[in-house]
């Protein structure tokens, strides 16, 4: 195929400016469920990873589901392409050759359903090592915030008023989409806290919702989200370092600091428990153990205690849209009315009661119109 390269290290911002019929040149070990379907939603011709999409770590989704979606995937990729490539340069990606004036500037393996199933029944076998590592994590993480988990330490103060309300968490994960579409008759009727962690709040926004609280480290929220007026928390480094509060400066907002460790969408919830939230509902969060490792980091740990820490309160809508579905259409709801309608016709016209009731419309209806005309003679 012969299309347009977008190039982007950060598969998340890629898919931003990535549109239909494109190649997208990544760098992307253990290509996870969401960049996947990102990509897919972004109608990629063809993606090309100079890592590797499945390490081995951990079974991970995402190849399969661009094989799925009829997308090619080429895996490791010349590293040397982000070098010898530019955006918007027009190349020929054949048998895993990435072609640009002629000259093959880079090359990978295609990947299939049969590399991608043996890779993925190796990642499982060495699951076991990432989930020792990942109890590891958890005590670390555990010792640094033992103090936020316990007491609440660190937890800002903030204008946005949650005390006796719910709290709506929004990230941007798995069927983010459907659970809020699902969710649309008790935001109607709770009016909850609408908390938008980073895209999350692009998320409420196209959702046609007004978010209250933004938090994140905003390095992946639009500046239309920045500037709708909701608060917002820029989520710190344990040292105070916020690399997204320049661009909230410099977009001429005010922003609150809370440093922690944990990822951004944990202080979400930390938040809307420090402030006294009487229920939290998260949409798109993690809550598997694959979709931990899916995330690609150790810090993932920090999700499992904050579950924890936040117990009773926290209602999980992930699935909300699949565990129940009207099972009665709107075809079949008109085909049912219409039907209806049909049969009141046939006994209204061939029945002594219907031609009575007629006949009675009828001189009702004559009468009504003798008397308009009436009003004008």
């Amino acid at each position: 195929m012969t299309a347009v390269a977008r190039l982007d290290r950060r598969t998340k911002t890629l898919t931003k400016r990535l549109r239909p019929g494109e190649v997208a040149v990544i760098d992307h070990v253990d290509l996870d469920r969401v960049s996947a379907e990102a990509l897919v939603a972004c109608g990629a011709s063809a993606v090309v990873n100079v890592a590797s999409s499945i390490s081995g770590r951990y079974p991970n989704l995402g190849p399969q589901i661009l094989l799925d979606a009829g997308v090619t995937l080429v895996d490791n990729a010349t590293p040397e392409l982000f070098d010898r490539l530019h955006e918007g340069d027009v190349v020929r990606v054949h048998e895993g050759a990435v072609v640009l004036d002629d000259e093959v500037v880079g090359k990978g393996e295609v990947a299939t359903a049969e590399t991608v199933a043996a890779a993925m029944s190796e990642a499982r076998a060495g699951l076991s090592v990432q989930i020792e590592d990942f109890a590891t994590n958890t005590m670390e993480y555990v010792r640094r915030e033992r103090d936020l988990l316990i007491d609440g330490v660190g937890v800002p103060d903030i204008r946005t008023s949650m005390e006796g309300r719910h709290a709506l968490v929004v990230v941007r994960g798995y069927h983010y989409k459907e659970d809020i579409a699902a969710l649309r008759p008790y935001i109607r009727e709770y009016r909850p806290v609408l908390i938008g962690v980073d895209g999350g709040a692009d998320a409420l926004m196209e959702a046609g919702y007004h978010p209250d609280v933004i938090v994140g480290d905003f390095d992946s929220v639009s500046e239309r989200a920045l500037c709708c007026g909701a608060e917002l928390v820029v989520h710190a480094y344990r040292d105070g370092r916020a690399p997204g509060l320049e661009r909230v400066h410099r977009l001429g907002q005010e922003a609150v600091i809370f440093p922690a460790a944990a990822t951004s969408e944990d202080i979400a919830m930390l938040l809307a428990d420090d402030k006294g939230a009487d229920l939290i509902v998260a949409v798109g969060t993690h809550a598997t153990l694959i979709e931990f490792l899916d995330k690609g980091r150790s810090g993932m740990a920090s999700t499992f205690l904050t579950r924890l820490r936040v117990g009773g309160k926290l209602v999980d809508a992930k699935g909300v849209s699949r565990l129940y579905r009207s099972r009665i259409s709107v075809g079949s709801l008109l085909l049912l009315v219409g039907t209806a309608l049909v049969t009141m016709g046939v006994v209204l016209r061939f029945s002594p009661m219907g031609n009575v009731w007629l006949n009675g419309l009828r001189d009702s209806w004559n009468g009504f119109i003798f008397w308009l005309v009436g009003l004008f003679s």
